[in-house]
């Protein structure tokens, strides 16, 4: 029986690097977005590649979602909160209520994702939830008070999941992008920037593969990468 890795935040960077990585390791992919016209074209590239709409700040329907998802596929062996907030500017510019759904998606869902999880895990003799991060998490710049803030709380709490359920044989990892990833409009916003500034969504993907499936006696929790190019 195929296992299942669900991916949250799908879309046409690192979200279908992560699809085509696991499904490439076997798995079948439980895709999530808000719309699921952006996730026609790997589900018609992949056979394993399955859609589901869901917007993971509601959550009600993420609750039926991942009961759909059991149902049709199997409960997830691995899940990536790779799904996105951010409300950027001053602490005296943001928006408080497009902070409040910056920390719904990045932090809630999260919370409901492992604890939706965490018993099907449990039962199935492990798994893994990974959250793709940024640096955000480590500190707050002038202009990210809207979105750091809720980065250090998903950070924060991944820990604590960990610390709980990594005895019960759950890896919970946080894997923190010190890039910009190389994606079409970044390269156009950036066009005098040399290959190595950029952090390539492949490269991401593999990397969140590696520690998904790290050996219980080396778990590791967080991973930050970035390119050489990186100044840090």
């Amino acid at each position: 029986m195929s296992r299942t890795c669900l991916i949250t935040g799908v879309g046409p960077g690192t979200g279908s690097a992560l699809v085509r990585r696991f499904a490439e390791g076997g798995y079948d992919v439980a895709m999530l977005a808000r719309s699921e016209d952006r996730l026609k074209s790997l589900s018609d590239e992949m056979n394993s590649a399955h859609s589901y709409a869901c917007d993971v700040s509601d959550p009600g329907a993420l609750d039926a979602t991942y009961a759909t998802i059991k149902s049709e596929l199997s409960a997830p062996a691995v899940i990536v909160h790779n799904a996105v907030g951010a409300e950027q500017g001053t602490y005296m510019d943001i928006n408080p209520d497009g902070m409040r759904k910056a920390f719904e998606i990045n932090t809630m869902s999260l919370l409901q994702l492992a604890r939706l999880a965490t018993d099907d895990m449990i039962g199935a003799g492990g798994g893994a939830i990974i959250c793709t991060g940024n640096t955000s998490a480590y500190r707050g710049r002038p202009r990210f008070a809207g979105f750091a803030p809720t980065k250090a709380a998903q950070r924060i709490l991944l820990e604590s999941i960990a610390r709980e359920a990594g005895p019960k044989g759950i890896h919970a990892a946080y894997i923190a992008i010190d890039a910009v990833i190389d994606l079409p409009w970044t390269r156009e916003m950036m066009p005098d920037r040399p290959d190595d500034f950029f952090c390539k969504p492949v490269d991401i993907a593999e990397e969140c593969y590696r520690v998904a499936h790290q050996p219980p006696s080396a778990w590791s929790f967080e991973s930050v990468i970035r390119p050489y190019g990186e100044t840090w």
